[in-house]
């Protein structure tokens, strides 16, 4: 969400060698080590000079008789110590595919996606503790659960990063320790999914897979190559210059009710063109901090406050995440259950749980100057279109009733992809999606491509899902992606 963006920001830059408390040595470490009251098992990483310290089967969330899940830190560098939490998949762990989950924000926990959409327990009739999902993702995949950049979630250190391009290295780190930590989940089908400000993570952590992988094929990197088959975004936000004028579009024209008139629909179309646009091409010219966070500042100022504002006043409560009703919004209760601290010292979490971390897009130093701004206008199109082009297979999907990353303008960016069948998938109508002959929604997909349009679902798709019959044959094909 835009206007909500949250993040802590430290002394981090982009392109330092990512070092982690490890001695240096010529062989991988193994052993156990107790940390307040906590036995964690851990693994010293020489590779990449890191600590994976994990607690096995905690008897948290998955029960599941037989299926192990590991929850812990990767420690990437001095006060940098990355969350994680594993679940085997409940089908055929040795075989199934490797998914790794990022929520957006930037700076959201991914327990949110664990706990109210994918994950293999959700908290259901307003109970305490979390019964087992039926429908989770780990039914079919192996699932990783990342709490980054640090700072969100149980991730914690004295530095943390400022840009979705800075957490890339830190994510592929994870993995190679995480592969040499785990060797029989290596050498698989690998795939990332994410929603909502995914739509920067996905593409830049893909392409960066992609990147590194290349370096390994050249003899350039001695590490492993991580398998990815997959790219699953729901509602994400990749571009503000196709996004932000389908926000206009949206509100005026959409599948369940007009929110504004066609005077303010008109005027909010010329502040567009004449205040966003130059400064959105600026952003995409020079590409600084400061001219894209002036981009983001035009288009909220012109744009999103505006409409929010009307909103506000016309429909009191409104939720943005889902224009039909307020009260259809995933609930928040694993939050209350993750800063027990009986769930913490099980888990092996080292610090209070926050599901959203920092403030705002930005950090302030002691006087209120502001010293680093995350939130900007960047487009993560061009990450995306090097996916795509490497034969990665890409699903874009969204919830029709969502604003934020509304289907318009994800349609948009799916349409701008740059690849070989960029001009067939763009003049390509959409075709109905049916489930037991009742259509759900509506899709097109050429090669390693597809956008689907989910009808009645907001912007965390996959919690609509548990409430019609779509979900079971939809998680089945986002992950059979992945064979």
């Amino acid at each position: 969400m835009q206007w909500i963006l949250e993040l802590s920001v430290g002394a981090f830059l982009a392109g330092i060698t990512l070092g982690g408390p490890v001695s240096p040595s010529t062989t991988n470490r193994r052993y156990l080590e107790e940390q307040d009251g906590v036995k964690y098992n851990v693994f010293e990483h020489r590779a990449t000079n890191s600590k994976l310290s994990f607690v096995k089967n905690s008897g948290i969330c998955e029960t599941t008789p037989g299926v192990n899940q590991y929850s812990g830190y990767l420690s990437v560098g001095e006060g940098m110590n990355m969350w994680f939490w594993f679940f085997e998949a409940r089908e055929n762990p040795r075989q199934a595919p490797l998914v790794a989950y990022f929520e957006g924000g930037p700076g959201d926990a991914a327990e949110y996606g664990l706990f109210t959409q994918n994950g293999p327990c959700h908290f259901v009739n307003n109970e305490t503790s979390p019964s087992l999902n039926p429908y989770s993702f780990n039914n079919y995949a192996n699932m990783l659960y990342v709490d980054q950049p640090i700072g969100a979630g149980f991730s914690y250190g004295n530095a943390t990063v400022n840009s979705t391009t800075a957490a890339a290295p830190i994510v592929w780190n994870l993995l190679q320790a995480f592969y040499d930590s785990f060797p029989e989940y290596a050498n698989r089908d690998f795939g990332i999914f994410t929603e909502s400000y995914g739509g920067h993570y996905g593409p830049e952590f893909a392409s960066y897979i992609l990147e590194q992988n290349a370096a390994i094929s050249r003899g350039d990197l001695h590490a492993k190559e991580i398998r990815l088959v997959a790219l699953g975004i729901s509602n994400g936000w990749f571009d503000a210059t196709i996004q932000e004028k389908a926000n206009i579009e949206y509100v005026y024209n959409n599948s369940y009710r007009r929110l504004i008139n066609e005077t303010f629909y008109k005027e909010l179309l010329t502040r567009y063109d004449i205040k966003c646009k130059p400064a959105l091409d600026k952003c995409a010219d020079v590409g600084t901090t400061e001219a894209c966070y002036a981009a983001w500042q035009s288009y909220m100022n012109e744009i999103d406050y505006p409409i929010i504002g009307v909103l506000n006043e016309e429909y009191p409560g409104f939720y943005l995440g889902d224009i039909r009703d307020p009260s259809l919004r995933a609930p928040t209760t694993h939050v209350a259950y993750l800063q027990r601290l009986d769930v913490q010292e099980a888990l092996g979490a080292k610090v209070n749980f926050s599901e959203h971390s920092g403030a705002a897009g930005f950090i302030l130093s002691g006087d209120g100057e502001v010293l680093i701004r995350l939130v900007d206008a960047r487009s993560f199109v061009s990450q995306l279109s090097s996916v795509v082009q490497a034969g990665v297979r890409v699903l874009i999907w969204t919830g029709d009733a969502d604003y934020v990353s509304n289907w318009l303008g994800t349609l948009g960016v799916a349409d701008s992809i740059e690849w070989l069948g960029k001009e067939e998938f763009a003049n390509q109508d959409v075709r109905p999606y049916t489930l037991n002959g009742v259509q759900k929604g509506t899709f097109k997909s050429l090669d390693n491509l597809t956008f689907m349009r989910i009808f009645e679902a907001g912007h965390n798709v996959p919690f609509y899902r548990k409430f019609n019959l779509i979900r079971l044959r939809l998680d089945w094909e986002l992950l059979s992606m992945l064979t």
